[in-house]
């Protein structure tokens, strides 16, 4: 592995798209306005909201829920912009849906928002030159799209590809960017010096809630973990920006939170997202998704004291 040092960009203007918490009001019910304040609190912040992601339970919704959710962004932001989960939910076995891809493509361009393409078992159980030419394909229906490597420790239908497939889809100039979820950074930073040679305004989107100061080294990012706290990560963004060691501080703190969320079982990030979000008062329940992991509600002590560090008060 190669010393990183020659990827460090101080000053960088950091590109933040942050996964949007579908908050719950009981088993059956979304929390509407708690939800749309949230999205309105993110984006008037500069951070991108992306909706329909897996920290919104994208693959345990209903088609109507999940079509709601793009109408009420497009009204809630005025057309301020947004990217959104393009999802097909198969299994194991199944070719792949290009047809049905498409469709939610169409689903979230209509609305104004850029379509991320969600990993699907049809989709990333082909070999990387067929996964190359899906998204050659997936690229005619939009004007662009955002890629996206999914660990399996996120998602069983995940998959983290090889530098030749990564290649391949900076190649497609409608593909202006993938989110990389290995939590690995050594592979990351082998995304980023091929980025930087093959297409330097590629946007390598990180993932890794594990390692959020991958912004140093060239990274951008679409991460679960700043739906906790967008204005500190706002904040942490321009600090960098400016020079200001400040960052170095704020960063630890916010990944002292990441790190104590994003432990084993790794799905149940949204329930610590939830529990969080409920001590800030910002949604009315610390309830996840019902058929998502949990957490136990000792938790919530834990959360508290790492709102402390990071200067949240009132919770």
């Amino acid at each position: 592995m190669n010393p990183p040092f020659d990827l460090l960009r101080p000053k960088r203007t950091i590109r933040g798209m942050s996964a949007i918490l579908l908050p719950w009001l009981d088993e059956n019910q979304i929390d509407w306005p708690s939800w749309e304040t949230h999205l309105r609190r993110t984006a008037s912040v500069g951070i991108t909201p992306a909706v329909n992601m897996d920290t919104g339970y994208v693959h345990l919704l209903s088609d109507a829920q999940r079509i709601a959710i793009l109408d009420r962004t497009k009204c809630t932001l005025g057309g301020d912009p947004f990217i959104a989960g393009a999802i097909v939910v198969d299994q194991p076995g199944m070719p792949l849906d290009a047809d049905l891809y498409r469709q939610r493509i169409d689903e979230i361009v209509s609305r104004g928002g850029t379509p991320v393409i969600f990993p699907s078992y049809g989709l990333t159980s082909q070999p990387g030159e067929m996964i190359v030419q899906s998204y050659q394909r997936l690229a005619t229906a939009c004007d662009q799209l955002i890629g996206f490597e999914l660990g399996e420790m996120f998602a069983p239908f995940g998959k983290v590809f090889d530098l030749d497939t990564y290649r391949g889809l900076m190649e497609i100039p409608a593909c202006i960017g993938a989110k990389h979820s290995s939590l690995s950074r050594a592979m990351e930073w082998d995304r980023l010096r091929l980025r930087d040679q093959v297409r330097p305004d590629f946007m390598v989107l990180t993932g890794n809630d594990l390692a959020i100061d991958m912004v140093m080294f060239g990274s951008d990012y679409l991460l679960g973990l700043s739906t906790m706290a967008p204005e500190l990560f706002a904040r942490r963004d321009k600090l960098w920006e400016q020079g200001d060691p400040c960052f170095f501080e704020l960063n630890d703190s916010l990944q002292a939170l990441g790190a104590f969320t994003f432990r084993e079982p790794v799905p149940a990030y949204k329930h610590s997202a939830a529990q969080f979000l409920f001590e800030r008062r910002w949604i009315t329940t610390p309830l996840t998704h019902p058929r998502s992991p949990t957490r136990p509600e000792s938790d919530r002590e834990i959360l508290r004291r790492l709102a402390d560090r990071l200067g949240i008060t009132g919770m």
